[in-house]
């Protein structure tokens, strides 16, 4: 209704809404018709932030100059670009995009993008002159890694310098990758009689590619659009309310929908950026590409085209854009113009089909342990729901029919205990925090959730049924946000499971609405499909509560047995975020305590203690905490070779004797990387066995779980998995 006082009031001029004005502006004039979806975007966007967020902020000066901070640290994060007097001229606009925002005049993303591509150019100049010069890359110098600490260079020459240390640096890492490279190679060149590349040819190639990496970056930044400008816009508006609202241009929003749902639709490969080309990083198990056998990892992609249609040649796309010609909907065709390893080209037609993640589904197994007894294991990656399916997700695939075909596996062996694994899950469908609850209670509330009017609503589990009845372990780490910790929160309070891990959980406990904002367009009552799609806002409309009554906001949930966490030092968390929402409480809600709550803390936590003392992984884990905290303090870095080295070598060894370090299953381990190929269930089963039996995690807490109270550790030995393939 105001939208339509606002247009009849003729304040739509000033918005320039006509029309007219609107209809000689279509998409192939670019720059034309990304300023008037701007404009909509600004007006659409304002009316959804100020009614509907769960603060009720005003855009105004404060909320301006909050967002314009932020959209200087995502422009130029590392303070490589701008000098300070471009930061004194923009400050002009600190004050103003509240004004921009209701006038419908985006000027300052224009402007501040105008002003980097002239300092662009000019580091483009600098990076010519340093692929002349020579590195002495043996000359100790300090390069801040903090951008905290660093401030705007106030000279030409002061920028100049650091972007020297900088290239220097990378230069540095790039030999010491390329020395290792030519270790492996010498006994393959030894036994050709070819020699081994010299110390210098190694550094000059790794200068060469240091530079043309830098070109690269610094030739795509000259390519960005406008519309990408507006987004970034648009996003740190958003934000400004707080760190999990936020704009989602149409591309964004798709991969949102594709991470909720655990699928996509395309040709079943990963790919990434390398040298200006495309490159298949890994096959999916079980997609199309997989099933036709001739696209493999390695395989450079030189050219796409849309079945039988003229091919588009995608060297030097960025890889964003190369994945929208990739993707396409299921039973397409895609037609692809591949160089393979051996130099050979190759063309290649896929029919695209839905690709399963199977990394964000659960997985479950029934462990054996040293104790000769059987414990349940469930890890939940994400609170996946297909909502695409049906409009409330009830008939996709979802977490929680996952997990009850998991509890239904794991109850067919008599178990002692369940472990559930929350770590790195970092939430997902509200509804499926709330179901799996409720599988482990009788009935009664789980969650209470508080609107932007203060009105409190509690959200129950009505099945009388108990999936599993014996004690649970809850492990969560740092990472462990929002779904996960209502799960968590609800377990706890219940004295349903025992909670084990970081010292707490990340914090997040807002909830947030995905508004279609094409949805709006009716309402202004003129002809805006030509700007459609505009994308999507992701907008926190509510707060979730403990049925104690206690926020899970920015505290997050405590361990009730805290474990050595390798980045408890970091500034990872909810308190951590800038223009979070404050920590609060609200009247509890009336709830039965679960019958017997299974462990005690008094006995089990000095026991646990004592163990952790004596457990080399954990001691190793607690080292690299205290690196962690050193290196908070002291974020000046040597940038020589020998201290490079000394520095690498040193973080590997720390590395290895502690690879999982509170993450849970190491993403950056590559011993832990996605196979290439489909699994066999034998080979699916070695290797979730051989990962249970390293993570020291699961280890205590299957110590836990047996009650061991001699301070004896308990093992892995053996387990029967139920890979939730289901």
């Amino acid at each position: 209704m105001r939208l339509k006082q606002f247009i009849g009031l003729g304040i739509i001029s000033i918005l320039c809404f006509s029309t007219f004005a609107l209809a000689a502006v279509t998409p192939s004039n670019e720059v034309g018709y990304d300023r008037n979806k701007a404009k909509l975007l600004s007006y659409v966007l304002s009316q959804e932030l100020q009614k509907n967020h769960f603060s009720h902020k005003s855009i105004d000066d404060k909320l301006s100059q909050d967002a314009f901070a932020l959209y200087l640290k995502q422009i130029d994060p590392r303070k490589q670009f701008y000098l300070q007097k471009d930061i004194d001229e923009l400050q002009h606009f600190s004050t103003k995009m509240d004004d921009e925002m209701r006038g419908g005049q985006i000027i300052f993303p224009l402007v501040a993008e105008e002003l980097l591509r002239s300092r662009v150019s000019q580091v483009t100049k600098f990076i010519d002159e340093f692929s002349s010069q020579n590195f002495d890359l043996t000359k100790k110098e300090e390069l801040e890694s903090d951008n905290k600490k660093l401030p705007y260079c106030q000279t030409d020459e002061e920028l100049k310098d650091r972007w020297r240390k900088s290239i220097k640096y990378q230069i540095v890492s790039q030999s010491l990758n390329q020395d290792a490279v030519n270790d492996v190679k010498k006994d393959l060149d030894e036994a050709k009689n070819t020699p081994p590349k010299t110390e210098q040819v190694l550094q000059q190639e790794a200068k060469e590619k240091v530079i043309k990496t830098n070109r690269e970056l610094l030739d795509r930044m000259m390519k960005r659009e406008s519309k990408e400008q507006y987004d970034r816009y648009f996003s740190v508006i958003a934000r400004a309310f707080d760190p999990h609202t936020d704009y989602m241009p149409p591309t964004q929003k798709e991969d949102f929908d594709i991470h909720m749902r655990g699928s996509l639709e395309g040709i079943g490969a990963e790919l990434q950026e390398e040298d200006g080309f495309i490159k298949v990083k890994r096959i999916i198990p079980g997609g199309a590409a997989s099933r036709q056998k001739q696209l493999v990892a390695h395989d450079i992609i030189l050219m796409v085209a849309q079945g039988k249609g003229d091919p588009v040649d995608i060297t030097d796309m960025r890889i964003n854009d190369a994945v929208r010609l990739i993707r396409g909907p299921k039973g397409s065709e895609v037609t692809l113009t591949v160089k393979k390893v051996d130099g050979q080209t190759s063309v290649i037609s896929i029919i695209r089909d839905v690709v399963q993640l199977e990394e964000t589904f659960v997985k479950s197994a029934v462990v054996k342990a040293s104790n000769m007894e059987q414990y349940g294991y469930i890890k939940i990656p994400t609170f996946y729901r297909d909502f695409q399916e049906n409009g409330h997700g009830s008939t996709g695939r979802n977490v929680t029919d996952d997990v009850k075909k998991s509890l239904a596996e794991i109850n067919k062996t008599k178990t002692a205990g369940l472990i559930i694994d929350l770590r790195n899950n970092g939430g997902g469908a509200l509804v499926d925090a709330v179901k799996i609850a409720g599988l482990f209670i009788k009935t009664g509330p789980v969650v209470q959730i508080k609107t932007s009017d203060n009105k409190a609503e509690i959200l129950y589990d009505y099945d009388v049924d108990v999936y599993y009845q014996g004690p649970i372990v809850v492990l969560i780490n740092r990472f462990s946000a929002s779904a996960s910790e209502i799960l968590a929160a609800a377990l706890q309070d219940y004295q349903r499971a025992l909670i084990v891990g970081s010292d707490h959980s990340y914090g997040k406990g807002t909830v947030q609405t995905l508004i279609n904002m094409d949805n709006d367009l009716p309402l202004l009552g003129l002809s805006m499909g030509r700007y459609k799609p505009l994308g999507a806002l992701k907008l926190t409309t509510q707060k979730f509560y403990r049925v104690t009554g206690a926020s899970t906001q920015d505290k997050g949930v405590i361990s009730d047995i805290v474990l050595p966490d390798a980045f408890s030092a970091s500034e990872i968390g909810e308190q951590y975020e800038e223009h979070a929402l404050p920590w609060d409480t609200i009247e509890p809600a009336s709830y039965e305590k679960w019958e017997v709550f299974p462990f005690s803390l008094a006995t089990l936590i000095p026991v646990s203690q004592e163990r952790v003392k004596g457990n080399k992984k954990f001691i190793e884990i607690q080292k690299q905490s205290d690196e962690g905290k050193d290196r908070l303090k002291n974020t000046l870095i040597t940038i020589d070779l020998d201290s490079v080295k000394k520095e690498r070598d040193r973080m590997k060894e720390l590395r290895k004797t502690s690879r999982i370090g509170g993450h849970g299953f190491d993403a950056d381990d590559e011993e832990d990387q996605a196979p290439d190929h489909e699994l066999t269930s034998k080979e699916e089963e070695t290797r979730l066995v051989e990962r249970l039996k390293e993570d020291p995690y699961i280890l205590e807490s299957l110590s836990l779980l047996g009650g061991s109270a001699s301070g004896q550790s308990t093992s892995v030995v053996g387990v029967a998995t139920q890979e939730s393939v289901l």
